[in-house]
C-alpha cells in the first residue's frame, strides 16, 4: 500500500460524514417550497411511513458501523451486512434520505429524496472501490464479483461469531443519524410557515 494512497483514502473516510450532511442539507433547502396535495389524512399516513424509514436507515447504519468501525480501509469486511452489499452505509443512508422526503407528505419528494441520494453515494462508490481495488488486493477484487454494490441480496447473508467496533466511531455515526431526524420537527415548522404564509409554496407532488 503506498503512502499517498492511504492517505488519500483516510482522507475520503473522514470526509464521508461531511457529505451524508451537506446532502441530507441540500435535499432539506429543496424540499421547503415543495407542498403535498395529499388530503391531512394520507399526509399523516406518508409521514408516518417516512418516520419508519428513518428509523431503519438509522438502524442499519449504526448494524453496518458495528462491523466497518474503522477497518475498511485496513482490512476486508465481509460479513453482516457487508455480505449482501458492498456498501450498507449508503444503501441505509437512501432509505432514511426516503424518510426525510416523506416528512413533506409527498410520495414524490421522498422518491426523489432518494434517488437523488442513491446516485451520489452511488458515485461516490465507484471512486471509493478505486481506492479499496490497490489496498486490499485480490481478496477484494474476489468480493467485488459476489456482493452486489448497492442494492442488498440477502441470500448471501453470513456472519461470524462476533465483532469488536470502536465505540467513538459508534458514537459518531448514532449522532449522524440525528441529522435524520432532525428533519421531523424541521417540516413541521416548514408546514407552519406555508400555511401562515411565510413560506410560498411553489410547486405541489402528490
Amino acid at each position: 500500500m503506498s503512502g499517498e494512497t492511504a492517505r488519500a483514502m483516510a482522507a475520503f473516510q473522514s470526509s464521508r460524514r461531511y457529505v451524508l450532511a451537506f446532502l441530507i442539507g441540500i435535499v432539506c433547502v429543496l424540499l421547503i417550497f415543495g407542498g403535498s396535495l395529499h388530503d391531512d389524512l394520507g399526509h399523516e399516513r406518508i409521514e408516518s411511513f417516512g418516520l419508519a424509514f428513518i428509523l431503519v436507515g438509522i438502524g442499519g447504519r449504526l448494524w453496518s458501523i458495528l462491523y466497518i468501525g474503522g477497518r475498511k480501509s485496513a482490512e476486508l469486511v465481509s460479513t453482516g451486512p457487508y455480505s449482501v452489499t458492498r456498501n450498507p452505509l449508503y444503501f441505509f443512508s437512501t432509505i432514511a434520505a426516503g424518510g426525510v422526503g416523506a416528512q413533506t407528505g409527498s410520495l414524490v419528494i421522498a422518491g426523489l429524496s432518494a434517488a437523488f441520494c442513491a446516485t451520489a453515494f452511488y458515485l461516490v462508490a465507484l471512486r471509493e472501490e478505486r481506492h479499496l481495488k490497490v489496498m486490499l488486493g485480490a481478496p477484494y477484487l474476489a468480493y467485488l464479483k459476489h456482493v452486489p454494490r448497492f442494492l442488498p441480496n440477502p441470500r448471501l447473508f453470513r456472519d461470524q461469531v462476533e465483532v469488536t467496533f470502536r465505540p467513538e466511531i459508534f458514537n459518531r455515526t448514532l449522532l449522524d443519524g440525528l441529522v435524520f431526524l432532525a428533519s421531523i420537527p424541521f417540516f413541521e415548522l416548514v408546514e407552519e410557515g406555508q400555511e401562515m404564509g411565510i413560506i410560498p409554496v411553489l410547486f405541489w407532488f402528490h
